[in-house]
């Protein structure tokens, strides 16, 4: 392979780089898809060869590669249990960006993932889709009438509902665009509004700010910053997500801080690759991996500044989960752990496979509903094992789908952001 720039059918994808890969087959044991499907082509290892064959012109988009590369969670735990440190997901990025460039897919399916898209990352219409969808509920019971129709219709028989929070309202609050440190500064902080979060999640947000002050920083929330382009990303749509990042990094540069604080883990995973993103566009990849190099999940933040610890008991039997885009693709895994452990009066057990991905997987749940319920399953079987009061974890997806598939199971114990327990302790919040 002398002449590699020949070969690179695949955009951002080099084939000799793929040599990373040995094909020990050590990911085979950590895959989600391979243990449920038993397919050497629904492993990493059987994936890498699919992509490697693209990236070298040997093979086309078929329905069976397409098919192969869309049941693949994206949880990266291959990535942890690699000794070649492989670069799977950026490998994977590169293939679902010539899927959605590429290979016709049906109109319904294109029509489903583009709804799906363009409601979640835009909080204005997603929103009032919410609030009505709250009040359908109310009228046809949870999943029916024109709501339920619809989500069918898109998504197939088996789809899961959308989640819908209680205090959903049709317009988004905002939140405050300055909160001064408590005491002595000790940073000036930007925080991620974000998409999802912003209508499903406010009160994380809010949290968020609460004990970023507390702990001595200076909090700025740029209401002009929009989408971060995290679900675009994992889903191959590589233009969209590059417009929306270009427009969060123009404005993060025109601002002074020491550090993006993100409470979600899609999207700091995301923000951390905004380098290779921009991959064959040099002054936007200097520009991404700028910003990239100030982006800290909230508990990575927090552990490395040195938690102002709270005062007030917070008597609890917790549970962790690991995000995927956290433990795997950020490699974030002691921070949120520490955070909890140094609540007083809290409990903290683990449970069976804490990093074993939920299912949920950004919009995996709609677009693979089936094989999403298998691991949602195994999930809330293992979580309830160790009979919390309360489960934590740091992404949006997983808070939802976790706490729908408890709630399945008729139990109450509510899920929170590792954030929302800090904040609780601090305030005092009694259980």
């Amino acid at each position: 392979m002398s002449n590699t720039k020949e070969l690179r059918v695949l955009p951002g994808v080099d084939p000799e780089d793929l040599l990373e890969c040995v094909h020990c087959g050590i990911c085979l044991s950590v895959c989600p898809t391979y243990d449920l499907l038993g397919n050497e082509a629904d492993s990493p290892r059987g994936r890498i060869y699919m992509i490697r064959a693209l990236a070298e012109g040997k093979t086309e988009l078929t329905e069976n590669v397409v098919a192969h590369l869309d049941s693949c969670l994206g949880c990266r735990a291959c990535e942890t249990a690699c000794p070649s440190a492989v670069h799977y997901g950026e490998w994977l990025t590169a293939a679902r960006g010539k899927i959605e460039k590429e290979f016709p897919r049906p109109a319904k399916d294109r029509r489903a993932r583009r709804v799906l898209l363009d409601m979640l990352t835009n909080p204005s219409v997603l929103a009032p889709a919410m609030f009505g969808a709250r009040m359908m509920s109310g009228i046809f019971g949870k999943g029916g009438g024109p709501v339920g129709m619809v989500n069918k219709f898109l998504f197939g028989e088996h789809a899961p509902e959308m989640p819908i929070p209680k205090d959903a309202s049709a317009k988004v609050q905002p939140l405050p665009d300055f909160t001064p440190a408590k005491g002595t500064r000790r940073a000036k902080v930007i925080v991620l509004g974000g998409c999802v979060m912003q209508v499903l999640f406010q009160r994380v947000n809010h949290a968020t700010i609460r004990v970023l002050a507390e702990n001595g920083c200076d909090v700025t929330v740029p209401r002009s910053a929009g989408c971060c382009g995290a679900f675009h990303m994992h889903n191959g749509f590589l233009d969209d997500a590059r417009v929306r990042a270009k427009a969060l990094i123009q404005e993060y540069e025109r601002r002074d801080f020491d550090a993006i604080v993100i409470n979600s883990a899609g999207c700091g995973s995301s923000m951390k690759e905004y380098g290779e993103l921009f991959h064959d566009d040099p002054e936007w990849r200097a520009r991404g991996e700028a910003i990239a190099a100030k982006c800290k999940d909230v508990s990575e933040f927090l552990a490395d500044l040195g938690l102002i610890p709270p005062t007030q008991p917070y008597n609890r039997r917790v549970t962790y989960h690991d995000a995927c885009h956290l433990a795997h693709a950020q490699k974030v895994r002691s921070a949120p752990r520490e955070l909890l452990k140094a609540i007083p009066g809290l409990e903290l057990v683990e449970f069976k496979d804490p990093d074993w991905c939920c299912g949920s997987a950004g919009i995996y749940n709609f677009l693979q509903p089936e094989l999403a319920a298998q691991l949602q399953e195994k999930k809330v079987t293992n979580v309830l094992a160790v009979q919390p009061d309360v489960v934590v974890t740091g992404n949006p997806g997983c808070h939802s789908w976790i706490e729908a598939g408890m709630r399945a199971r008729g139990n109450q114990a509510p899920v929170k952001h590792t954030i929302e327990v800090l904040d609780e302790a601090y305030r005092g919040v009694k259980p």
